[in-house]
């Protein structure tokens, strides 16, 4: 083959695979359109990968029995009523149980909060049971986790004593229940907070609650409130050491969040950054962190996710760290953050509007797998949406994972027609899995995919406690980015070096692997 024939077929060549690869590299699945849904949750069953249940406001549920390919739809009744704030899990038996507000015909809107149980996959469900009925109050926004030890259901939540008043009189708080039959009966509620908020519904109101638990059973929870009324806003943390019978007197104020959880962003009817409380119970190497994750204001215009941990049972908290890795200006908001407890990494989903000057609106998801230390993001949306300011939204997306598998589920605008969607992003297994057996080698492996746009996963191995670097560099042996720069226990590891919101270019890229006096290079393609 003569050198011009040669030249031409590859770039025909790098032509198709530039196409495959000009969009986000992970499929988007739109889950329905049907009923004007948004306010989703999404749960995956760690006993078997491709069964996934969703839902979503006010009366929506999905179910998926192949890795979220393809959904069912479906409508959920009770004779409690189903009326907003859907929240999906799984227990370790595979029962899902789905979470829900009341609106029962006998009674009064939202009265109790309502947990509906399906024993196949979430392709029938139970009438349900009820916690917190207790008229005249109302119950609102319930947060839910499940402890792998013994299946016990936590479950957090706000009681109103009237909802949406001003009345100073009347009074807001975070109220604790639990099951220890599998969601058939629950305990008597009892109060977790202390100084409580109004009934407004708003950023003096105590919102935002959601358990986790411990790898030996404390129960934390986190939320949003005053901590001085009308004047400083913040995160809380309470923490239970005997399976929710007593907390902590005084619960610890976390940190402060600037402009507080009830704000407005352009073209969303209402926005909030309620945060999410997950612990570490995987055999990885943060076991037993604790991360609470929200959204506040850094200043006009500039909304970011935040995130901070603690390591020693939340007695202290770390330095806040900002999750969205774009320059300041631009708009991020709607997180959720869940940890794939095959490997202690987290994962974050949240709108983000870093590309463009208008209300343009781009899914992104963002990765720790260094216990929250730095956040590789990357964009999973294949196109952005515009959103009108007439149209709800939900007051949250969701995420889920397990050993590599993530599922992020988010709703979408186009014209005047609400849909929701999950993408589909899986991690190799292989490098997911941290386990007790120490390496043999230092190791850089090729990253995948390769080519690449916008993101690819580098793994490597670290056969002792070392500390590693971890650098991308152009053809010119300029520094891109560094993607690991710390001190790392021996094991195996997995980094993600994504293209978004940065200035690179087709071409030949190198990333090097420092840890202690081995080093290695590599080199992979991006395509654009």
């Amino acid at each position: 083959m003569n050198k011009s024939k040669y030249f031409f077929l590859l770039l025909s060549v790098l032509f198709l695979v530039s196409v495959a690869y000009s969009q986000s590299i992970y499929q988007n699945v739109m889950i329905s359109n049907q009923n004007s849904p948004e306010e989703v949750s999404i749960c995956i069953n760690p006993k078997n990968l491709n069964q996934l249940v969703a839902g979503a406001n006010i009366i929506n549920e999905y179910y998926s029995s192949d890795g979220g390919m393809t959904w069912t739809w479906q409508t959920m009744s009770s004779t409690y009523g189903v009326w907003g704030d859907p929240i999906i899990t799984v227990d370790t038996i595979g029962n899902f149980y789905f979470f829900h507000l009341s609106n029962p015909s006998s009674g009064s809107w939202i009265d109790r909060m309502v947990c509906q149980k399906s024993t196949n996959a979430g392709v029938t469900w139970s009438n349900g049971t009820y916690a917190g009925l207790n008229p005249p109050k109302l119950q609102d926004k319930e947060g839910i986790v499940v402890d792998r030890r013994n299946n016990y259901i936590h479950m957090t939540w706000t009681q109103f004593d009237v909802y949406g008043t001003s009345n100073p009189l009347d009074s807001s708080r975070i109220l604790y229940t639990k099951s220890t039959d599998a969601g058939e009966t629950w305990s008597t509620p009892v109060r977790i907070d202390k100084l409580g908020g109004d009934c407004v519904d708003a950023d003096n109101t105590v919102e935002g609650a959601v358990p986790a638990v411990s790898p030996t059973g404390d129960i934390y929870v986190a939320w949003a409130g005053p901590k001085i009324r009308n004047s400083q806003f913040g995160i809380f943390f309470n923490k239970s050491t005997d399976d929710g019978l007593t907390w902590l007197a005084n619960p610890i104020y976390v940190t402060d969040q600037p402009g507080g959880w009830d704000y407005m962003i352009p073209g969303i009817q209402r926005c909030n950054g309620l945060p999410q409380t997950v612990c570490d119970v995987s055999n990885g190497p943060f076991r037993g962190n604790i991360y609470i994750n929200w959204t506040d204001s850094a200043g006009n215009g500039d909304h970011d996710v935040k995130c901070v941990k603690s390591t020693n049972g939340g007695l202290n908290w770390s330095s806040v760290k900002k999750v969205n890795d774009d320059l300041p200006g631009k708009e991020q908001f709607f997180t959720w953050m869940t940890i794939d407890q095959a490997t202690g990494y987290l994962y974050f989903v949240f709108y983000d509007r870093r590309n463009y000057t208008d209300f343009q609106t781009d899914v992104y998801m963002a990765r720790s797998t260094d216990g929250g230390e730095t956040f590789t993001n990357f964009r999973v949306s294949s196109t952005p949406f515009l959103p009108q300011g007439s149209t709800f939204f939900g007051d949250y997306n969701g995420i889920t994972a397990h050993n590599g598998k993530v599922r992020p589920i988010w709703t979408r605008l186009v014209s005047t027609q609400l849909s929701i969607w999950t993408a589909i992003v899986d991690f190799p297994v292989g490098v997911e899995n941290i386990t007790s057996n120490t390496p043999s080698e230092f190791k850089l492996n090729q990253n995948y995919p390769n080519p690449f746009n916008p993101s690819t996963n580098i793994s490597y191995s670290i056969k002792e406690n070392t500390f590693v670097t971890l650098k991308v560099y152009n053809l010119l042996g300029k520094e891109i980015e560094t993607l690991v720069n710390e001190n790392k226990p021996a094991g195996n590891y997995d980094a993600v070096f994504s293209t978004d919101g940065k200035s690179i270019s087709t071409g030949i890229y190198f990333y090097k692997l420092t840890a202690g006096n081995f080093t290695e290079t590599r080199k992979m393609t991006v395509l654009k």
